[in-house]
């Protein structure tokens, strides 16, 4: 084969994959069942993004919340423990129940907590309350989203099923049959979380007009944020919405089929034995636990960083000549509307950052190795801290953001192709869901640990500091003595 043409092949491929899965995502959106169920998906997510903004502003940027680093960890506490508490053994219920019923229910029951949410802190200012109901609407949304993947396969298989009955075959004796459905369910899996993450931006992205937009109303300062209210209510008029759009599916048509035989509680031993089975495989191969143990460093690190941003954000980025913050050092209701509005800039430049990371990562990381390009990322992260201790100007803060994505969103990356590909099919599921509950304990561990040590402004020198020490010892560590192939 020529120089020229080694080139021309791969673009051919590539151009053949697109095809092919635009083909695929055009077939998908041909069958009924599986149209509802993404329709469901999409308001759904939506719904979550504004709900998750709502209560964001509602615990970090209204003029009523605690602008203080205790205030913030709890407000984090709350929005992260449904995924680290309740995610594992939400299959144990999932596989009982019907699953369109915990799509119709839980959007139904997320819109009553959620108007009662935002009615009590309207009309009273109940912070306890909100933590409380947004910690149980929370819990019902991670039911909804593995709801949502769990029916997946069962109606992409119903569904060419019967087009394949309406084209006179036999579908338990089609060859085609069956790599049709799972050569759909492959590109499913790739495409509907990608896209109802894109929803749930769309969401977050109304939610946070609606925010910036509407503003806090002096006349209702005492008795709660009037654009978090909002927010929260419209939030809830999707969840209804999204209610109403699975009541198109059947009863039974996400399944499951036939529920296990099991008793509840040794479902939940299971659940345990098999995450605890996970830890062990992973540690035997060694390269996996390695990888895992080194993330959730760097998510320990960045929830530390994270909870400064906001901070940073509300406390010192909000112009004090103007009269946006209060005699006691916290943003009124103007400051706390700036503030949001620095901290959605923040959080648009660490996602800009992760945007050049998947672009690099596979261009560059090929020659050095899975695991030195984690090192070399953490290495970046160090740099963006130490950029931060500089000063807490808006300029140094927001190119410190754009340097933490790369670094961060890079490291990811890595460890993600390192857990796929050094580990067994057979394990593969439990790693995934063992890496999902490291990733946000090692997030909440910051909470609670910037609590103590986090300043309420947001920035300290000294920090920040630590924190690039911390990467850089991490990064040595991964580039000289971790293991490059598994055991």
């Amino acid at each position: 084969m020529t120089d020229t043409a080694a080139p021309r092949l791969r673009r051919g491929l590539k151009s053949q994959g697109r095809s092919r899965t635009w083909q695929e995502l055009r077939q998908l959106l041909s069958l009924p069942g599986f149209r509802k169920l993404f329709a469901v998906r999409l308001v759904s997510q939506t719904a979550d993004g504004m709900f998750q903004v709502g209560l964001a502003t509602l615990l970090f940027f209204s003029p009523e919340s605690m602008g203080t680093a205790a205030g913030v960890a709890a407000g984090f506490a709350v929005m992260l423990a449904p995924f680290t508490i309740v995610g594992p053994f939400a299959g144990v219920l999932l596989d009982r129940w019907p699953r369109r019923q915990i799509l119709f229910l839980g959007n139904l029951i997320r819109a009553i907590i959620t108007t009662a949410m935002a009615t009590a802190f309207l009309l009273r200012g109940e912070f306890g309350l909100v933590h409380i109901l947004g910690l149980a609407a929370l819990s019902v949304n991670r039911f909804l989203l593995a709801g949502l993947s769990a029916g997946l396969p069962k109606i992409i298989a119903d569904d060419t099923a019967a087009l394949c009955q309406a084209h006179g075959q036999d579908p338990m004796l089609s060859d085609e049959w069956w790599q049709d459905s799972n050569s759909l369910l492959l590109t499913a899996n790739s495409l509907v979380p990608t896209i109802g993450a894109g929803a749930a931006f769309l969401g977050g992205g109304i939610g946070l007009l609606l925010s910036l937009l509407l503003g806090h109303r002096a006349t209702v300062t005492e008795a709660g944020g009037l654009n978090s209210s909002i927010t929260l209510f419209v939030a809830a008029v999707m969840m209804t919405l999204a209610a109403l759009v699975a009541t198109r599916l059947r009863v039974q048509q996400l399944g499951p089929e036939s529920p296990p035989n099991e008793t509840f509680r040794a479902g939940l031993v299971r659940v345990v034995r098999d995450l605890t089975g996970a830890a062990h495989y992973l540690r035997s191969r060694v390269t996996p636990a390695q990888a895992l143990a080194v993330i959730s460093v760097h998510r320990f690190m960045y929830g530390l960083v994270f909870i400064s941003a906001i901070l940073i954000s509300r406390n010192i980025l909000v112009n004090n000549s103007t009269g946006l913050v209060n005699s006691a050092g916290l943003a009124n209701s103007a400051g706390s509307d700036m503030g949001l509005g620095q901290f959605a800039v923040i959080m648009g430049l660490i996602g800009a950052g992760g945007a050049i990371a998947v672009v690099l990562t596979p261009l560059l990381s090929r020659s050095l190795g899975a695991q030195r390009w984690v090192a070399v990322m953490l290495v970046v992260d160090a740099a963006a801290m130490l950029l931060l201790a500089t000063a807490p100007n808006r300029l140094v803060v927001f190119a410190a953001a754009l340097v933490m994505g790369i670094g961060s969103q890079g490291a990811k990356i890595a460890v993600d192709t390192i857990v796929q590909r050094d580990t067994e099919d057979a394990y593969r599921g439990r790693a995934f869901a063992f890496y999902d509950v490291l990733f946000n304990a090692a997030f909440v561990a910051a909470a609670v640990l910037a609590a103590f040590i986090v300043p309420d402004a947001g920035w300290s020198r000294l920090l920040f500091l630590g924190i690039a020490a911390c990467y850089l010892v991490a990064a040595c560590w991964m580039y000289f003595r971790s293991a490059k192939a598994p055991a």
